[in-house]
């Protein structure tokens, strides 16, 4: 198994869960649907817009530094919008656009990525400054699955939080795939 084929599916399947969360928020409370993209955990955390579009922007630099790809043009704009969200957190349209755009570049820049050795060094510059040198599977493992579900169970967390009735089921749907016939409570 190739580190890429450990991030795509959980990318996949995270992200799609993320876009079904939000269509749950907003059938569930289509008044306060926009709302929501401005709520936040606490006053010093990003609000759901920002955590939904900084949770793209981890799939994307991860299948990117993986595969030694320069970052998409629109990752620039995926950070920008989650560092205003704030103040202009957009609507639930805009970030299921925004995953909907993110699965379909993880899926593209996956489909002919080469294998990376385990062992690969990878620079991972922070704009604070900091640069911390790991190997590709360090990188994978220590700050690209952890980055990348901090957002998603932060956005998670800010629909619970709210009210948006979610439960250990939406957050692994994926997994109903491999239910056994019959096990299922109540059938």
């Amino acid at each position: 198994m190739t580190l890429l084929d450990t991030l795509v599916p959980t990318y996949l399947q995270m992200l799609k869960a993320l876009s079904a969360w939000l269509d749950k928020a907003e059938t569930q409370s289509p008044d306060d649907a926009a709302a929501l993209l401005a709520r936040r955990l606490a006053p010093d955390m990003f609000p759901l817009a920002t955590q939904v579009r900084f949770a793209c922007v981890q799939a994307l630099e991860g299948v990117c530094r993986l595969s030694g790809r320069p970052f998409p043009a629109d990752v620039d704009a995926l950070l920008e919008e989650g560092r205003d969200a704030g103040s202009h957190p957009g609507s639930m349209a805009d970030a299921r656009a925004r995953i909907a755009e993110t699965l379909a570049q993880v899926e593209a820049i996956a489909a002919d990525a080469p294998d990376v050795p385990s062992q690969t060094p990878i620079a991972h510059a922070l704009p604070s400054g900091m640069v911390f040198d790991l190997s590709a599977e360090q990188y994978v493992r220590d700050w690209a699955l952890p980055q990348f579900y901090f957002h998603v169970m932060a956005a998670y967390a800010v629909l619970r939080a709210s009210g948006v009735g979610l439960g250990k089921a939406d957050y692994v749907a994926h997994m109903f795939a491999f239910l056994r016939p019959g096990t299922m409570p109540g059938s």
